[in-house]
């Protein structure tokens, strides 16, 4: 991931955003529009001055930034794709819809904010048809500890744990378990505890965070859905704007305050440099020196103070500016809520395909929100919302995965870890490869879908021995293979398993010539969905892929019953490296479908 900036504010203020982003100016009455370019351009060309022309060319303003004391331009998109936010009139916006470049122009629709929940964008309802079987899933998390005095470990309305729970609270005199939160264990491995405490009590945040996404308690707190920005926008001394991505609640309003760059001010008492103030790490900073100040700082955490994430390139135009002057300055104004109309899409930071290890499996297996993800932390992660905060990363994507399979398992408490991942996997709603050219090594089989997840009609299932058969055709025999079974396993003599022939959910296929394509895959589906069915194969695919499916047709006559199938995929790829293609079986109930990429091995 590129390294982004963090403006960082030394003053903590409170206050909620109300944003209006309609206006007008004359008499044509302009509103939000999205501005779409297609994928992001290969080379680094900074992209904010060309969407700036374009509007200057639209509008016929050289003085975009000030027009109306308001700027035009919300914000560009510079990150997964090419693309702005501005305000239009209606006529604008038709006149850069005719521009060359431009592939499309709409309207930019604006949401109140209603939920602290990701869940929303997901489609998960609050209220569905519950099993009875439904209750007593106790979800595990192996991370930096928690903190259980936050509501969302509350134990109200909660029964004492299950019979079946048979861990423990190994509290060490400063952490109680309750009927929510029933164990916690802390484990040491070659490293001391250092600054943290022997105890599963939290003291980075982390675990806290992911936990409570995962299984926390219901709350009614403002936040955003998934498919909001914050446009946070900075303005320096010189009258210049630049905008960030990051939630800022607090209100400065517009008070402007001294400027200083986190490396100009280490902690040098403390055995800090310039090398380790930059990046504004616990106790590295000089408090005297930045007092009543605001801090440039490379940071890529969320902090509990008014802050804003900037790019590179406005990062080098930030710190121009700080020593161009004897006393710089800078505010941050609070957030502005857009409405992400190409949501969802995977952002820079989130790990991509192919897989290194294993190039005939396909990496990831799907995708989960985890940007501005807002969740538990303690208070020594500077809870801006009550001890609520907003964390990013594929580590907030994880607890809600984990979420769903639990939900799975709800209503299947006997399916096993394959087949529910199976579940996820099949029922997951495609992406959009317009704005994730890396398509499945992107997003594996799409978004995950939590109502659709324990209804999959078919599932893909895997038991020990078919793993064993897998890791033998790996190269893993003897004490190797012993060492990862804690048995007398060993690799059968007739073993002749592929990669090709693990009962995954997904086909990758990695080749070395793109004119000569030949993949064979062996498969079993377990009819999970009605008794008496008949699915079908539909197959979608590239052009110039060939993928054939024998038989074409399962009938089923009762659930748990096996059907076995191959595909083949045939070539050539045409004037690409990477051919997207999908299998789906349907029987008009379910439709069960599986992603297929061939691409050319690195």
């Amino acid at each position: 991931m590129a390294l982004q900036w963090l403006l960082l504010l030394s003053l903590i203020c409170s206050a909620l955003l109300l944003v209006d982003v309609t206006h007008s100016a004359s008499q044509d009455v302009r509103k939000a529009y999205i501005v779409y370019m297609g994928d992001k351009p290969k080379n680094e060309v900074p992209l904010s001055p060309l969407h700036l022309n374009m509007l200057q060319d639209v509008v016929h303003s050289r003085n975009i930034e000030d027009f109306e004391h308001e700027a035009l331009l919300l914000h560009s998109y510079k990150r997964s794709f090419n693309g702005f936010a501005a305000m239009l009139t209606e006529q604008e916006a038709q006149k850069m819809g005719g521009m060359d470049g431009v592939v499309s122009v709409f309207p930019s629709k604006q949401s109140k904010i209603k939920t602290t929940k990701s869940w929303n964008f997901l489609g998960f309802p609050e209220t569905v048809k519950r099993s009875k079987l439904e209750r007593d899933i106790i979800v595990g998390v192996i991370d930096t500890g928690i903190w259980p005095e936050s509501y969302s470990f509350s134990d109200a309305g909660f029964s004492p744990p299950p019979k079946k729970w048979k861990g423990k609270c190994q509290g060490n005199g400063n952490l109680t378990c309750n009927n929510k939160l029933i164990g916690a264990r802390y484990y040491r491995a070659s490293r001391s505890f250092e600054d943290d405490v022997e105890s599963p009590r939290d003291s980075n945040g982390h675990g806290t965070h992911c936990a409570s996404t995962a299984a926390g308690n219901l709350l009614s707190v403002a936040a955003t859905t998934i498919n909001r920005q914050f446009i946070t926008k900075v303005q320096l001394g010189n009258g210049k704007i630049y905008e960030g991505l990051l939630p800022n609640i607090h209100d400065l309003k517009g008070k402007f305050y001294p400027l200083i760059y986190g490396g100009d001010a280490p902690n040098t008492k403390n055995g800090a440099d310039a090398s380790i103030s930059r990046f504004c790490f616990q106790n590295s900073i000089d408090a005297n020196l930045i007092k009543g100040k605001k801090a440039a700082d490379e940071v890529l955490g969320l902090p509990p103070v008014s802050a804003s994430y900037v790019s590179l390139e406005e990062n080098r135009n930030i710190y121009k500016y700080i020593n161009s002057t004897r006393n710089p300055t800078a505010t941050i104004w609070k957030s502005e809520e857009i409405n992400d109309v190409l949501a969802p899409y995977v952002p820079s930071y989130s790990s991509r395909g192919p897989n290194s290890a294993i190039p005939n499996i396909l990496k990831p297996d799907l995708a989960a929100p985890g940007t501005y993800i807002l969740a538990a932390v303690p208070p020594i992660d500077g809870g801006r919302l009550g001890g609520y905060n907003f964390k990013t990363g594929t580590s907030m994507a994880c607890p809600h995965a984990t979420a769903v399979a639990a939900y799975v398992k709800s209503f299947h408490p006997k399916w096993s870890p394959a087949a529910i991942q199976s579940a996820l996997i099949t029922t997951a709603k495609p992406m959009s490869t317009r704005v994730n050219p890396e398509a499945e090594f992107a997003y594996g089989a799409g978004l995950i879908n939590p109502s659709r997840a324990p209804y999959p009609g078919l599932v893909y299932d895997l038991n020990e021995q078919d793993y064993i058969n897998f890791l033998c055709s790996q190269g893993y025999s003897g004490k190797l293979l012993q060492t990862l079974t804690r048995d007398k396993t060993s690799c059968p003599k007739s073993n002749n398993g592929k990669v090709n022939d693990l009962n995954y959910p997904s086909f990758a296929l990695s080749i070395k010539d793109p004119k000569f394509i030949n993949g064979v895959f062996h498969r079993t589906v377990t009819n999970v969905g009605s008794s008496n069915s008949t699915y079908k194969a539909k197959v979608a695919a590239s052009l110039g892929l060939k993928i054939s499916v024998n038989p074409s047709v399962l009938s089923f006559t009762a659930l748990g019953q096996k059907k076995s199938f191959t595909v083949t995929i045939a070539g050539p790829i045409e004037k690409s490296s990477l051919a997207s293609a999908s299998l789906v079986w349907d029987d008009g109930v379910f439709q069960v479908r599986s992603p297929i990429i061939v691409y050319v091995g690195i």
